[in-house]
């Protein structure tokens, strides 16, 4: 039977789909465009929309386990499409995946689930908020709550990953974000400079999905939970985005804002993004100011304990790897 990975054309998808035909497993994909990096993993893909029931349908047919990654992120979009993608498009898949009889179903949520706007020092999986600080934690958390309360001891399992701060080699959003914002002069440290934050190397996360999808039966605790993923040690964001600007030959942040101003100017900008009803990102946000100038991390020890999560990439490696990455592409571009 199939493996099927929503989203497998994009960063983590793509990942989880490697590692899945690495271990020999048959994997089908669900996305929207063409991509050749699964053309050439020999992956059956079949192409739509999340809200298509037929080719929800078709995707589902002769299916074991769904990866579902697939979501809209960002900051800048309106309510009515974090909320069609994310929310309605999981209630969708899952009522596809019960019909076509799929045994489990694991969700790549995010630990933003938790947020509601306040410092995250050490949280559990048992907080959740009644309001969040924007449409995109909202979205997954209605899409996580559906998710769990779909678990059936006699038909499918389900669980639902959280992962805080995914990067890696390929990433195709936070970390260019970043280079891009520090080569325009646009970046600034948020706040003191000393808050510390979780993250994850994107091989772990992809890894930790195939562990918890394993798993992943009747008499396991793993069935209808919730799990956050990081490296389980808190680094300082600041001093790690210096890092990594060094490893793209760029200067460390030296520009800065306070954080109530972050705050203030997010506010702004968010109103008038939904004045205009401009598409792309604003350039800070609310929630982005709590991201990146407060304290955010998590403990991890129900996904070690249940599944036996255990980062094998260190973040060390992890920069290594885009290091050799940067210049493997320097070369080529020269």
């Amino acid at each position: 039977m199939f493996n099927l990975v929503t989203g497998a054309g994009g960063f983590l998808g793509l990942y989880i789909t490697e590692l899945l035909c690495a271990g020999g497993k048959k994997v089908r994909a669900f996305c929207r465009g063409k991509y050749a990096e699964l053309d050439a993993l020999g992956v059956e893909t079949v192409r739509g929309d999340i809200l298509d029931s037929e080719k929800l349908a078709e995707a589902c047919r002769g299916v074991h386990t769904i990866f579902h990654v697939a979501a809209v992120c960002g900051a800048g979009e309106p309510w009515k499409k974090y909320y069609r993608t994310n929310t309605l498009g999981t209630r969708m898949l899952l009522e596809a995946a019960k019909k076509a009889g799929v045994r489990k179903f694991v969700y790549t949520s995010s630990s933003s689930v938790s947020c509601d706007g306040s410092v995250q020092r050490g949280v559990n999986e048992e907080k959740m908020p009644r309001r969040w600080p924007a449409h995109y934690p909202h979205s997954k958390a209605l899409a996580e709550e559906s998710v769990l309360a779909a678990n059936d001891p006699h038909g499918m399992l389900t669980c639902s990953l959280r992962p805080h701060l995914i990067w890696g080699r390929r990433d195709n959003s936070l970390i260019p974000r970043l280079i891009e914002r520090a080569r325009t002069g646009l970046l600034r440290r948020i706040g003191d400079g000393k808050n510390l934050v979780d993250m994850i190397c994107v091989e772990n996360v992809a890894e930790a999905h195939l562990q918890a999808a394993e798993a992943l039966t009747p008499d396991s605790p793993v069935a209808g939970r919730a799990y956050f993923l990081s490296h389980g040690t808190p680094v300082n964001c600041w001093q790690w985005i210096d890092e990594l600007l060094a490893i793209y030959d760029l200067p460390p942040v030296r520009k800065q804002i306070s954080f109530r101003m972050a705050w203030n100017l997010g506010w702004a900008f968010e109103m008038l993004w939904k004045l205009f009803r401009w598409e792309a990102d604003p350039p800070m946000t609310r929630f982005l100011a709590t991201q990146m100038g407060e304290d955010h991390y998590y403990d991890i020890r129900r996904a070690r304990e249940d599944f036996g999560f255990s980062p094998t990439v260190t973040k060390d490696e992890g920069m290594a790897r885009l290091r050799v990455e940067f210049l493997r592409k320097s070369e080529h571009e020269a």
